[in-house]
């Protein structure tokens, strides 16, 4: 990357669910979300349309909190129906990130696809699966087929130098 080359992430659903759910919950880490509003504001950070409207489904704040957050939600174009075609073309397996069952979210084909128009990183809790069925592919692996470059959060928060305080009340 170039110096003044601006890295940009594209934000899976499980990313800010889980950190909602379990370790930076806005009771025990108000300034996660804080930093994740700035980082919308900045345009560093985006999430796909049907990531927004998976979380709506959700049965939590999270939904409340990114609905009034400055989070940028990408819409489906041309252009990323045209990069969701080329995942689905390049690889046959592809068409196994989302299951007939419903158990895997709809959003991930898409978010990939969002990433590749927008030369962004991949951020997802998803991980390789070395002893993957053969109906079932993660994120992680399409990003890898495709050449798309994904991280978990921690190293996302590692790679924006995000620093938590903590203290007692």
């Amino acid at each position: 990357m170039f110096e003044n080359e601006k890295v940009v992430y594209c934000i899976d659903a499980n990313i800010l669910i889980q950190a909602w759910q379990k370790y930076y919950s806005p009771e025990i880490c108000p300034s996660y979300w804080e930093v994740l509003n700035d980082l919308g504001k900045k345009g560093v950070i985006f999430i796909p349309e049907l990531v927004y409207e998976e979380i709506e489904k959700g049965e939590d704040n999270l939904f409340e909190w990114l609905k009034n957050s400055d989070i940028p939600i990408k819409k489906i174009d041309g252009e990323v129906t045209n990069c969701l075609k080329e995942i689905y073309t390049s690889n046959p397996n592809h068409k196994y990130l989302v299951s007939s069952n419903g158990i895997h979210s709809k959003a991930d084909p898409w978010v990939i696809a969002h990433a590749m128009k927008e030369n962004a990183v991949v951020v997802t809790k998803e991980t390789k699966d070395y002893f993957k069925k053969q109906t079932k592919i993660k994120i992680p692996h399409v990003c890898d087929n495709m050449d798309v470059k994904w991280i978990d959060d921690f190293e996302f928060i590692r790679d924006l130098n995000i620093k938590f305080i903590c203290k007692s009340e």
